[in-house]
């Protein structure tokens, strides 16, 4: 008789062939044997370690979310006769599928379709797994030409296990998936269907145009209104939305998707951004460096961004004698710099910093504002230095990391280590040694991390630092990255103290990442109301009428002299209009001026919280203001302490 030994300790012993089912918990969603995830429905035929999965884990709630997304696809069949559907994977908060149907949905129509799916879950139908050969499967999924592209291709992921393909059926109903699943449609947890979109087939905008229908679940209907909560509060601070509300930038069609121009107000803005990080790394200790936009083929070739980056390249542009490829990445410009010359080991470490435009074929189903682009500015530098200087650099860019981070209001990181992915160059002892470089300083800084098994760069391993912004949402926003190959391929060298040839380490290192994919966090994380040293426009005078307009104007040149970017509303609107323009525009401070301040001397000054101070003094404000932005504070000037302890006036 077969025995099951759970992660608790108990043991359960089992007539051969009965469903592990009768050996989990009640709560149990699928279950883990020796390693492997399985449905509870697994038959038992030896002795096994099981450990049961809950909704409440991850894994848990990725099956809920995967089964939720075949209830969804099997209701809008049912719904729509013809249906044509492609795949529904989990994703983060939720779910997708992608259809090719006879008309175009609408929000109305996800109740219909949710409708529907809570019948299913009522029939408390159960997930049935099989599996098949190639042409039963092929004759199974007759007309469904997505699957039948997935079974001809034989996709691993998508339920593909060598010659033979796994699929899960309920009520007739049928896909392609490796599992597992929940036992019925009954253990479905609290869901609501959220949005349609369009997006292409394997996300190639050359192959057809489908209807993507989001999703999301939850175990506990509880956790379902938090997380729409959550939700309402993203979509207010959506970089997109405020990106224009703000006047930061654009992405117009004549450029092309994915390509995003900076308008005067986002410029000042980047401005900021840029000299902020170039002038840190100055002081410590990098040398700023600049290179083009493109470069001949064999620059590539040597790099081997040809052979394992090709897809995510722009093509070729034939010249004269070469072809040339628009960069996609910095790092063989700055192994060029230090090639230019020989080098001694006195001259290393060497510190390389650019802020580099590149640019990537994203696809377009990826594009996503400023998070996704094609053209982007890389924050990046390389640190080249001897292999006994390895674990002191990596310590240095961990602490650069952290004070940069803070500085924008991020802290607590969540680090991984990146290891070995399936496509990758150089051999497994250079992979070896990187890998342990970085595990080393890691274990040194007393960094807690987790590892990321094969998710390293195809040159090197990396360590990844992951930022909670002020909503909870985690974002990845620093890649560090240890590399022994590109110094191998491109033959770089230095003269030790031994007067003998040795061959230095490289260091990849991008601590905001692109600065297009920051600014689109940053402005989310603050929902657009940035610290004054980034906002665009720090002060504004609103002249209650015509006549103050001048003075208005005359201390906005004084505070402009002391470095604050502020500007004056003269406009012949009301004041109360103006006053909710600055508030909507994100105006750190704006002041409102008439005869009584005029007379007395003093400001009337508004927050961003709406509010407003009266009676403080012209002098102590400019200096507290100046002192914040100097200082790159996250918080405000204390007002109501400048006017003498005034209370904030009514609004």
């Amino acid at each position: 008789m077969p025995r099951v030994t759970l992660s608790d300790g108990s043991i359960h012993d089992l007539d051969r062939g009965l469903p592990l089912a009768e050996a989990m918990p009640d709560e149990a969603v699928c279950a883990r044997v020796d390693g492997r995830l399985v449905d509870l429905a697994w038959p038992v035929e030896g002795d096994v370690n099981a450990e049961p999965v809950l909704s409440s884990e991850e894994e848990g709630l990725n099956v809920l979310r995967h089964s939720t997304a075949h209830v969804m696809a099997q209701a809008v069949c049912d719904l729509y006769p013809g249906t044509k559907y492609a795949i529904g994977p989990p994703i983060n908060d939720g779910f997708y599928y992608d259809f090719e149907l006879p008309e175009s949905l609408n929000l109305d129509d996800l109740e219909r379709i949710e409708t529907r799916m809570r019948e299913i879950v009522a029939a408390n139908q159960p997930f049935l797994r099989e599996e098949l050969d190639r042409d039963a499967a092929l004759e199974r999924f007759a007309d469904q030409p997505f699957k039948r592209e997935i079974i001809e291709t034989a996709e691993a992921e998508e339920g593909a296990l060598g010659d033979r393909f796994s699929l899960y059926r309920n009520d007739g109903w049928a896909d392609l998936c490796l599992g597992p699943h929940v036992p019925t449609t009954a253990r479905l947890g609290a869901f609501k269907l959220l949005s349609v979109a369009g997006a292409y087939w394997r996300g190639d905008e050359r192959r057809p145009q489908l209807q993507r229908v989001y999703g999301t679940v939850w175990p506990s209907g509880q956790e379902l209104e938090a997380y729409l909560r959550r939700r309402e509060e993203a979509e207010r601070r959506d970089h997109r939305k405020l990106g224009r509300q703000l006047d930061l930038f654009s992405f117009p069609d004549e450029l092309g998707m994915g390509l995003a121009i900076w308008h005067p107000r986002g410029g000042i803005l980047r401005k900021q951004l840029e000299d902020f990080v170039r002038d840190l790394h100055v002081t410590r200790g990098y040398d700023p460096v600049f290179s083009p936009h493109i470069a001949r083929s064999v620059l590539w070739e040597t790099s081997g961004h040809l052979a394992k980056f090709a897809e995510l390249m722009y093509p070729a542009m034939d010249g004269e004698t070469a072809r040339y490829f628009v960069k996609p990445m910095n790092c063989p410009f700055h192994v060029l710099i230090y090639k230019s010359r020989g080098r001694s080991y006195r001259e290393l470490p060497m510190r390389l910093q650019e802020l580099g435009t590149v640019y990537r074929q994203e696809r377009a189903g990826t594009l996503h504002g400023l998070l996704r682009t094609r053209g982007m500015t890389t924050e990046d530098a390389h640190i080249i230095c001897t292999e006994d200087q390895l674990i002191d650099e990596l310590l240095a860019v961990f602490d650069l990391t952290l004070e940069i981070q803070r500085t924008f209001g991020f802290t607590d990181p969540v680090v991984n280590l990146s290891t070995k992915p399936g496509l990758a160059i150089g051999d497994e002892a250079m992979w070896a040694r990187a890998t342990e470089a970085l595990r080393s300083a890691l274990d040194k800084s007393g960094l807690d991390y987790t590892v990321a098994e094969g998710e390293g760069a195809f040159y090197g391993p990396k360590v990844d630092f992951h930022f909670h912004d002020a909503i909870g949402r985690l974002w990845q926003l620093t890649t560090i990255q240890c590399d022994f190959a590109l110094p191998e391929r491109f033959d770089m060298e230095y003269t030790g103290e031994d007067n003998h040839r040795h061959r230095p380490v490289m260091i990849h290192r991008a601590i905001l990442g692109t600065l297009e994919r920051f600014v689109g966090v940053l402005t989310e994380h603050h929902a657009g109301a940035f610290p004054l040293w980034l906002a665009p426009e720090q002060i504004r005078f609103v002249p209650i009428a015509d006549r103050h307009a001048s003075a208005a104007e005359s201390q906005a040149v004084s505070m402009r002299e002391r470095g604050l970017r502020v500007g004056v509303d003269a406009s012949r609107e009301t004041v109360q209009k103006k006053i909710r323009e600055a508030q909507l525009m994100r105006i750190p401070y704006t002041i409102v001026l008439g005869d009584r301040e005029i007379e007395a001397g003093t400001l009337s000054v508004r927050d961003r919280s709406a509010s407003e101070v009266r009676g403080v003094p012209v002098a102590p404000f400019v200096d507290a203001a100046v002192e914040e932005a100097a200082s790159r504070a996250l918080d405000g000037v204390d007002l109501a302490s400048l006017a003498g302890g005034s209370r904030p006036a009514a609004t």
